[in-house]
C-alpha cells in the first residue's frame, strides 16, 4: 500500500464535474476530518519547515485552505493568487493557455518583494497551466521559488512537465 493511501481513499470522486467526462477529485471529504487535515498540514510542514519559507503563495480557492494553515505553521506570510478582478489593490496578471482558450490569474503588485523565499501551494496539480502561470507571476516579482506543493497530483495529465524548473512535492498521486 502506498504511503498515503488512507488520504487518497478519503478523497471523493465526483463524475462529470465541472463538465461531462471529468472525474473531479474532491478534497473536501478529506479536510472535513480534523485528524486527516492535521496530518496533511503536518506532512507539508515537515517537508518545508527548514527551507526558510517567508511567504506562502496560494492559488484560489482550495489552495487557500491548505496554504493558510501551512503559512501559520511555518511562521510565514500568505499571498493570494486569484482570478482577474478579485483582488482589491493594484495587481500583476499572467495569461495562460487552456485546452480551449486562455485564462488569467493575478497577484497583488506589492504581495512579494525581490528575494522573498516563496512556497507555492495549491490543492491539485492537473495539467500544470495554472501553477506554471503562478510561477511566472512569482518570478516576475523577483521572488525565489523554494518549492511547489500540492495535496493531489494527477500523474496521467503530466502537469509536472510544465514545472520542470521547480521542486515539486505532492502527497497523494492518482
Amino acid at each position: 500500500m502506498p504511503k498515503y493511501e488512507h488520504l487518497a481513499r478519503a478523497i471523493r470522486d465526483v463524475p462529470d464535474f465541472p463538465k461531462q467526462g471529468i472525474l473531479f477529485k474532491d478534497i473536501t471529504t478529506l479536510i472535513i476530518k480534523p485528524e486527516l487535515f492535521r496530518e496533511i498540514i503536518d506532512i507539508f510542514t515537515g517537508q518545508y519547515r527548514d527551507k526558510g519559507v517567508e511567504k506562502v503563495v496560494a492559488i484560489e480557492a482550495r489552495g487557500y485552505l491548505i496554504a493558510s494553515a501551512l503559512a501559520y505553521r511555518l511562521g510565514a506570510g500568505i499571498v493570494p493568487i486569484r482570478k482577474p478582478g478579485k483582488l482589491p489593490a493594484e495587481t500583476v496578471s499572467e495569461t495562460y493557455e487552456l485546452e480551449y482558450g486562455t485564462d488569467s490569474i493575478e497577484i497583488h503588485r506589492d504581495g512579494l518583494s525581490k528575494g522573498d523565499r516563496v512556497l507555492l501551494v495549491d490543492d491539485l496539480l492537473a495539467t500544470g497551466g495554472t501553477a506554471a502561470a503562478a510561477c511566472k507571476l512569482i518570478r516576475g516579482r523577483q521572488a525565489r521559488i523554494l518549492g511547489v506543493a500540492f495535496l493531489v497530483e494527477l500523474d496521467f495529465l503530466e502537469g509536472r512537465k510544465r514545472l520542470e524548473e521547480v521542486d515539486i512535492f505532492s502527497i497523494v498521486h492518482f
